[in-house]
């Protein structure tokens, strides 16, 4: 039986603002009591008004730092965040072959909330052929489920069959989120081989929402590194971002962050 120690891997860019990216990925992982190490893929300028500059970290320096953390610290569960190349996707496609015990939670950042697009079609086409089928979760929002599956969704019947044709290209599991979508409720829709699950919460009407598609994914990452099944990661990291929303502090002028430390508030 496997021992969960709670030991998170987060390949994905850092935020200077420190609201989204590897920032929000650790903040959340040590609020919900996991362990967080860290391979950062680039360096951006960004604040709550949006991203000015990207460094990408070179490929070969991402894959070293993973694979200090894995070969000494380990990691029950890898999860992933931007990945702005196809050689990048490529190169994590490979080191992830060399650990095939480890579950991967692919939050397929592609498309942001402003709708965006942030990485490349290439990078896209690659994360929806190489990561997708290794995935244990894939927790795209609307408009990724479309760029992965080429399949509309716009309604909750949309966003199930857009789940099933990502476990049809190969992934165990797909959580098609619905905050993009219209209406007071937000509906996430959870496929797997088998069954469909809904997960239902009210829509909070704020602009601190920088940086929930990263925080909910290391939420149910940081809940499944401690044995969690994956239904109960998912309700558990959705109160979690419910509650962060809520009590998020204001910053800045932009679309603010979430406050992913309200657990230690006393």
């Amino acid at each position: 039986m496997a021992e969960f120690k709670g030991r998170v891997l987060i390949i994905a860019g850092s935020d200077s603002g420190g609201g989204a990216g590897i920032q929000a990925d650790i903040k959340t992982v040590t609020a919900l009591g996991g362990y967080a190490a860290t391979a950062i893929t680039a360096i951006t300028v960004q604040n709550t008004l949006g991203v000015s500059a990207v460094h990408p970290v070179p490929v070969d320096i991402v894959l070293a730092q993973a694979r200090a953390v894995l070969d000494d610290i380990g990691a029950d569960i890898i999860k992933t965040g931007m990945l702005g190349t196809p050689e990048l996707v490529e190169a994590v496609a490979d080191l992830l072959a060399d650990y095939p015990a480890i579950p991967l939670v692919l939050d397929p950042v592609m498309i942001a909330t402003s709708g965006d697009q942030l990485v490349s079609e290439a990078a896209a086409r690659a994360i929806g052929t190489r990561l997708v089928p290794r995935a244990a979760l894939v927790t795209p929002n609307a408009p990724e489920a479309e760029k992965l599956t080429g399949l509309p969704v716009a309604t909750i019947g949309q966003q199930a069959e857009a789940g099933k044709a990502l476990v049809q290209a190969g992934a165990q599991a797909a959580l098609v989120k619905g905050g993009h979508l219209a209406g007071d409720l937000i509906t996430d829709v959870l496929v797997t081989p088998q069954m469909t699950m809904m997960f239902e919460t009210g829509r909070q009407h704020t602009t601190n929402t920088h940086g929930t598609g990263c925080t909910l994914a290391s939420a149910i990452a940081a809940h499944l590194a401690q044995g969690h099944d994956l239904p109960d990661a998912i309700e558990q990291g959705g109160r979690y971002l419910s509650e962060a929303i809520r009590r998020a502090p204001g910053f800045g002028s932009g679309h603010g962050p979430v406050h992913h430390a309200w657990k230690a508030d006393r």
